[in-house]
């Protein structure tokens, strides 16, 4: 269970720009420890810079006031804050599958400890970390290919390496990041149960555009449309064929059975 309750993110009026272009706009968003939280939006909402403000890729535009805090703070070393965000994207799953072929299934997992993309000669892991990356391999049952290297990996296996690179240091919240794309339907049915195991200890922030996406124990969502965060709350307030019809352009009808969401398009 999830105790403790503190602020994962804090934002006020947050800015962010990419060459004179306002990428978002007065971004106000808080997440708390105890809610597991969907950021939903269509694909250019500005989804991905908002990712890159969590994870401090990013600063706002300082033309503006602003807060925004991490944990309570407003200043990190961005390895140290990297150490609590469990960060799972599509861009590092591309980073590592051009990775050369050294790299490892316990490569990547080990790699979480430094925030690397692999493991190197000057990276020394103690018998206890060892032992964690052993046991987090066994937990995503990849342990039996350890050995094997990325280019020979499946899409899912890789994906299942990144995903123990991320619980490798405990960390105090995911980032996911439209985590089943380029996923089969049988793997896509994996990761949403590992995710859903790990939601109920460790709360999870989902960044998709897809509502299949969303499982049962998200509860709040976010709403991405334009640059800003268009409406946000209790999930089963936001999550309305309304309010989807608005983010993504198109009129839609949002339904939903034991927890899971689907959509059918309207004439």
């Amino acid at each position: 269970m999830k105790n403790n309750v503190e602020t994962i993110i804090n934002f006020e009026h947050v800015y962010a720009n990419y060459g004179g272009f306002e990428a978002l706009k007065d971004i106000n968003l808080k997440i708390n420890s105890d809610e597991n939280w969907v950021i939903l939006g269509a694909n250019g909402s500005g989804k991905s810079t908002l990712i890159k403000l969590i994870t401090n890729d990013l600063y706002p535009n300082t033309e503006y006031e602003f807060k925004k805090e991490l944990f309570g703070k407003n200043r990190w070393n961005i390895f140290e804050l990297k150490k609590l965000l469990g960060i799972i994207t599509n861009e590092l799953h591309i980073k590592f599958m051009n990775c050369e072929s050294y790299i490892t299934v316990q490569d990547v997992v080990t790699s979480g400890y430094y925030s690397a993309l692999g493991s190197y000669k000057h990276h020394i892991f103690s018998d206890e970390e060892l032992k964690k990356a052993d046991d987090t391999m066994r937990f995503l049952n990849i342990y039996n290919i350890k050995d094997k290297k990325v280019h020979e990996l499946s899409t899912g296996q890789l994906r299942l390496a990144v995903i123990g690179r991320a619980l490798i240091h405990n960390p105090k919240a995911f980032i996911l990041d439209e985590p089943t794309v380029g996923l089969d339907i049988r793997a896509q049915k994996i990761f949403i149960n590992i995710f859903e195991k790990l939601s109920k200890e460790i709360p999870i922030i989902l960044i998709t555009h897809d509502v299949t996406e969303i499982f049962p124990d998200i509860t709040h969502a976010a709403l991405v449309h334009n640059q800003t965060i268009y409406k946000q709350g209790k999930k089963e307030d936001i999550l309305t064929s309304k309010n989807l019809s608005e983010i993504f352009e198109t009129d839609v009808d949002l339904r939903q059975e034991n927890g899971k969401y689907f959509i059918s398009y309207c004439n």
